[in-house]
């Protein structure tokens, strides 16, 4: 063999290499393109059909929905109907704690950081039941309230609001009545029971 054959047969070894190495990267740069747009568009397709984040809504009256942050998970208070609607009341750890305590019945109040979430849906007769029941048909509004005396010296020492839910479009929105539309006003008539209306069954 010449040596200038040998040395074409060498570079053609030393250059099959680089042109993997060259081929490798490539593919890779496609690859991580080709993830990045799927992401993105994963994230565009989110945005369009996600409901709208509810723990960036703020009240008229300054509560943050972000307050009762994981109120899904929170324990059973009571239960309410009231004409079409059902209610369902539920509260955070502290206030259960306290009405364990037996709080408001003691004459105690509820500490500061109590909250509680009465959650209402629109009621309909079940068509699956063997006997006549009421069933929740769609959800419409989350009524909150927290105990903080330095923020609602005012009131008790309780914030109110309500943020009402469109089923069509997925969304909650703070209530703009939610300031003069019962609020304080109603509880009043259970100041004593520091203006909470619905007992804890000890279960």
């Amino acid at each position: 063999m010449s040596e200038s054959v040998a040395t074409t047969e060498k570079q053609q070894q030393e250059e099959q290499p680089l042109q993997v190495r060259g081929e490798v990267k490539r593919l890779a740069a496609i690859t991580v393109f080709i993830v990045v747009v799927t992401l993105l568009a994963a994230l565009v397709l989110m945005a369009a059909v996600n409901p709208q984040e509810k723990y960036s809504l703020i009240s008229p009256g300054g509560i943050a929905f972000s307050d009762f942050r994981g109120y899904e998970d929170w324990a059973t208070v009571s239960s309410a109907r009231q004409d079409q609607i059902l209610k369902v009341i539920v509260a955070n750890p502290k206030m259960i704690t306290a009405y364990k305590a037996g709080v408001p019945v003691n004459g105690q109040v509820f500490p500061d950081g109590s909250m509680i979430v009465k959650l209402q849906w629109k009621q309909k007769k079940s068509t699956e039941a063997q006997f006549d029941v009421d069933v929740p048909d769609f959800f419409t509004q989350a009524f909150v309230m927290e105990k903080d005396s330095k923020r609602f010296p005012k009131t008790g020492g309780w914030g109110y609001a309500v943020f009402n839910y469109d089923v069509p479009t997925g969304k909650f929105t703070p209530d703009e009545k939610s300031l003069s539309d019962c609020g304080n006003a109603c509880h009043t008539a259970v100041k004593a029971k520091d203006y909470i209306f619905h007992p804890y069954e000890m279960r």
